[in-house]
């Protein structure tokens, strides 16, 4: 099967503590050049790559409540509400994964909610962080996140004690059925990761290695 391109399901992401405003820029403008969907930074940078990607088709997004989601949901909505000022166009923001274990749904929905309220139309996908999670809980936190109105429900952080898994991807996909995105992030570093959660089902890859991806893509497929 020869696979379409894949930059167009790619968050190109840089999140690491010391990234700085160069990378930044230099990440823009690759994301320009292949045609990523997004570029997801770090909140402080927003401004920086609304700038840069104005006029382009490739969305600005940022994360919210990152990478622990023990915020207070009122903290994550005001980071929500300064990140779509600057120019965020999506939100990828973590629940309180400890009310998730103490079965506080109506609190993890109560924190879903403001967030997607105070992003005014912005895409909000939302991490349930599935490696500190069983099977039964996924699939709960997926149907919440359904019925909370959110665009994505996303696998990881990518500063959790593991990232996104086939299995993992295949769960939620079967879950939400198409009425929401699955974005799978963490640990995929190369097209054959890659393509394995676009087969499970994953609609978004949030990846730090997204040039490398197309470059094997482009050597396997023949593009």
């Amino acid at each position: 099967m020869v696979y379409e391109n894949p930059a167009a399901v790619i968050d190109h992401t840089l999140l690491k503590p010391d990234a700085r405003s160069p990378q930044i820029r230099q990440l823009c403008e690759e994301a320009v050049e292949v045609g990523f969907a997004s570029v997801c930074i770090p909140p402080a940078f927003v401004p920086l790559a609304s700038d840069i990607l104005y006029g382009s088709d490739v969305a600005v997004g940022t994360v919210v409540g990152f990478p622990l989601g023990y915020a207070s949901s009122l903290v994550k909505a005001f980071e929500t509400e300064d990140a779509v000022r600057c120019g965020a166009t999506e939100i990828d923001m973590v629940i309180p994964i400890g009310a998730a274990l103490e079965g506080r749904m109506d609190d993890v929905l109560k924190d879903m909610r403001q967030v997607i309220a105070a992003a005014q139309g912005a895409k909000v996908k939302v991490i349930i962080e599935c490696c500190y999670l069983d099977d039964a809980l996924k699939r709960t936190l997926a149907a919440l996140v359904v019925e909370a109105g959110a665009a994505f429900v996303k696998t990881s952080t990518g500063f959790g004690s593991a990232g996104a898994t086939v299995a993992d991807v295949q769960l939620l996909a079967e879950t939400v059925r198409g009425r929401i995105g699955v974005k799978a992030a963490g640990g995929i570093r190369d097209w054959a990761g890659c393509r394995a959660m676009i087969e499970a089902g994953a609609s978004r890859i949030g990846s730090s290695s997204g040039l490398v991806i197309l470059q094997q893509w482009q050597q396997q497929e023949g593009a």
